[in-house]
């Protein structure tokens, strides 16, 4: 009997892989626009993977195949949890995805191109703003309450969940950064520093050094033209940043909200909802198949 059971529970396991892959399949045809955008990345990063394989840039091409796996990432959301992401939402993750890890880190777009991490953080805060917003709609069971809740708390909710993650990511930089020694928090050259630990009375006093033009390490200049900032200026202009991006979601979301959603506004384009019937690829795929066995 327990034989039996074990077979069925694998049979039936197939079947839901079975009708996993043919939902992802009809998600990522969904809409056109997010289609041409996914396809295109995602033969770029195959090229590049290639090219790094080749050149032995392993390191890089490790970070190719995390970007390979990423950009399946929205469909598959939508197709477990039953979501509909709009397609300017969906293509923007995308992108971001693709800009972060394949031009930012394999390119070095970090480092080359002027504020680029400063673009990708102020996005995060309105992409996370969204996904904070969304939570709300997406865990009511009654869709109506949505728009009775307050606009204003909407907006906060927004608000202090892309906070939450900018604070968590931050931690995450810092922790990479102390325990494997990489440089995710990037360091700043100022030349000027203000601190009471130089105070030599020991009365809390902050002792001013302007001017700092070289940095000696072990006799040797680090030839910066400067004092190095270890991480802090980094940190906290990433957060920063994300506030403003935080702060622009949350306006137009109060907004959108206030006017129960028939109000265009930037926040439109990029709230999630819940799957319609006719647009549930899963279920379809699932009622699809039984039809099948059951002929």
């Amino acid at each position: 009997m327990s034989k039996l059971n074990k077979q069925d529970q694998k049979r039936a396991r197939r079947r839901e892989k079975k009708n996993f892959r043919q939902a992802m399949e009809k998600e990522l045809r969904e809409h056109k626009s997010s289609f041409i955008v996914f396809y295109t990345l995602r033969l770029l990063v195959i090229v590049i993977f290639v090219r790094q394989i080749f050149i032995g840039g392993y390191e890089s091409a490790f970070y190719c195949a995390l970007a390979y796996l990423l950009l399946y990432v929205p469909s598959w959301i939508q197709v477990k949890f039953h979501i509909e992401l709009p397609p300017a939402l969906e293509i923007t993750v995308l992108c971001f995805i693709y800009a972060a890890e394949v031009l930012g880190e394999v390119n070095a777009f970090y480092v080359v191109v002027p504020h680029w991490d400063t673009m990708l953080h102020t996005l995060n805060g309105f992409l996370a703003a969204a996904v904070g917003f969304a939570m709300v709609v997406l865990l009511n069971d009654d869709e109506r309450l949505t728009f009775d809740l307050s606009p204003v708390f909407l907006a906060l909710v927004a608000f202090c969940f892309s906070m939450t993650i900018g604070v968590l990511w931050e931690f995450f930089e810092f922790a990479m950064d102390w325990f494997f020694h990489t440089d995710m928090q990037r360091d700043t050259v100022v030349n000027a520093i203000y601190s009471a630990s130089l105070d030599a009375t020991r009365s809390n006093k902050v002792v001013a050094v302007p001017g700092i033009q070289e940095v000696l390490v072990n006799g040797r200049d680090l030839g910066l033209g400067g004092y190095l900032d270890i991480g802090l200026i980094d940190t906290m202009k990433d957060l920063f940043v994300n506030f403003i991006g935080a702060v622009v979601f949350s306006v137009t979301g109060f907004f959108y909200a206030k006017s129960k959603g028939e109000k265009k506004t930037a926040a439109q384009g990029f709230v999630p909802s819940k799957k319609t019937a006719d647009r549930d690829y899963l279920n379809q795929a699932r009622e699809e198949n039984e039809d099948k066995t059951e002929s």
